[in-house]
């Protein structure tokens, strides 16, 4: 392949992992600023924890839309519209004067950021060759690993040398220039009239994701007595199963669930999302363990924590050579139980832990992460019709999202549990350390899952893929 041919195919998925990029680093950068947010409002800090979660109630709007939205304006113009978006309320967050503007600005950004990542999945699989498609979504990888680990240390240093506002208005010259780039080298997909939006479907989705999504957050982070986080999460239970009996009873229902028949697609779901349970917890762990065990500041916690994202650029290198050489099936089943047991690992860290220790772990921890969700990436689509991968990606990043929330919620719960059991008052290294070996456990029981794949899955997706 000549270099300019390879430049051409790598322009696409970069371009919109960017976008993911400037979403994932804003989400988690925003965490180190809320103290500082707290005493500017003149608000409790536990209020601050709404700037948080209420970004999370349009994603449970409009993630479920987003397929929809593609395919009745096209792609790239709803995928604009969502910098656009973005990169607006940006503005509004840094110029926000009270906590209830920051609260209606971060709503915004949640909306914008809900489109954005489907819709720029939906993007680089109309675009990608089939055979093409690992190697494109190991680009995409790499953001949406590095960008939880950047955002705090990056967020840190930004509030420290200048001042909270500098989160958001980052966020604008890379907007700017992710609109430019879009618009010049992604092609224009015409949307299509056909499908009628299901009105009853996105009422039940939204409620029901938005249930569960804020009530395991709530429950994580303590934001309500718990009676009321019960009652959320029952709402969205009762709301999800009620959209499940009604998708079964419409012919174009908003969330496609008849995906699930498709065996890759079905298995990369449920395997995906076990994985995502046990894992999607680990930076918040880490937080805990470098900051309030280690007594080390946001900014050294998050530079020992980037080490994880930074393997995540050694295996793009590989990623489409290892699958080439293994296949599907056992690259995901052995580097599950890899990933469970790193994640184990961690949980041996204590403050006597030479630094270079943490760093080589982590760093190796990143590395096959990145394999794993690449290649999980890959598989996902590799059968899913062109004519469904935007109800697929709607789908996929519904679920996740459900996921992510879970696993923190979960380890939340877990810890407050095994601190009440050992009647701990500060959280301790070895409360930590267990939660961690269960999302471990979690981890690596994906593998049984995966082991069901066929031994040839997926294997149009990488063939011919390994230059």
């Amino acid at each position: 392949m000549s270099q300019g041919a390879q430049g051409s195919q790598r322009r696409v998925p970069m371009i919109i992992g960017c976008a993911l990029f400037m979403e994932l680093i804003d989400a988690t950068a925003v965490l180190t600023a809320l103290p500082q947010m707290a005493r500017d409002f003149n608000e409790p800090s536990v209020r601050m924890n709404l700037v948080v979660s209420l970004y999370l109630l349009p994603v449970a709007l409009f993630v479920p839309v987003s397929g929809w939205a593609a395919d009745r304006f096209g792609p790239r113009r709803v995928f604009v519209s969502a910098i656009l978006l973005f990169t607006l309320a940006s503005v509004a967050c840094a110029s926000a004067g009270s906590l209830l503007q920051l609260s209606l600005a971060r709503m915004a950004q949640g909306a914008a950021g809900a489109m954005m990542v489907p819709v720029g999945q939906v993007i680089l699989l109309r675009w990608s060759a089939r055979d093409n498609l690992l190697r494109a979504m190991s680009y995409l990888t790499i953001p949406a690993l590095i960008g939880p680990v950047l955002g705090p240390p990056l967020g840190g240093l930004l509030v420290t040398l200048l001042s909270w506002q500098w989160i958001f208005l980052i966020n604008v010259p890379i907007g700017i220039l992710g609109v430019l780039l879009v618009l010049r080298y992604i092609p224009d997909y015409p949307g299509a009239r056909g499908r009628p939006l299901d009105g009853l479907g996105l009422l039940l989705s939204g409620v029901g994701l938005g249930g569960l999504v804020f009530g395991f957050e709530a429950f994580g982070h303590g934001l309500l007595e718990r009676h009321w986080v019960l009652a959320l999460i029952a709402a969205g239970g009762l709301c999800a199963a009620l959209y499940v009996r009604h998708a079964r009873r419409v012919a174009q229902p908003l969330i496609d669930l008849s995906l699930l028949s498709i065996p890759t697609f079905r298995l990369s779901f449920w395997g995906g999302n076990l994985l995502c349970l046990g894992s999607a917890s680990q930076p918040f762990l880490l937080v805990l363990l470098f900051q309030l065990c280690f007594g080390l500041n946001p900014l050294q916690a998050g530079l020992l924590s980037f080490a994880s994202g930074a393997g995540a650029f050694l295996m793009k290198l590989l990623a489409v050579r290892i699958v080439s050489r293994f296949g599907f099936r056992r690259t995901l089943t052995v580097n599950a139980l890899l990933t469970g047991l790193t994640i184990a690992a961690c949980a041996s860290f204590n403050i006597s832990t030479p630094y270079w220790v943490v760093i080589l772990l982590l760093f190796g921890s990143g590395i096959i992460r990145s394999l794993q969700f690449s290649t999980l990436g890959a598989l996902t689509y590799a059968d899913v019709p062109a004519e469904l991968s935007s109800r697929a990606s709607s789908l996929a990043a519904m679920t996740i999202q459900l996921s992510m929330s879970l696993s923190v919620g979960v380890a939340a719960a877990l810890l407050s549990l095994v601190m009440a059991l050992r009647g701990h008052v500060g959280i301790a290294e070895n409360d930590v350390a267990l939660v961690m070996l269960i999302g471990g456990v979690f981890c690596a029981l994906s593998a049984v899952v995966f082991r069901r794949l066929s031994p040839v899955a997926g294997a149009a997706v990488y063939t011919g893929g390994s230059q």
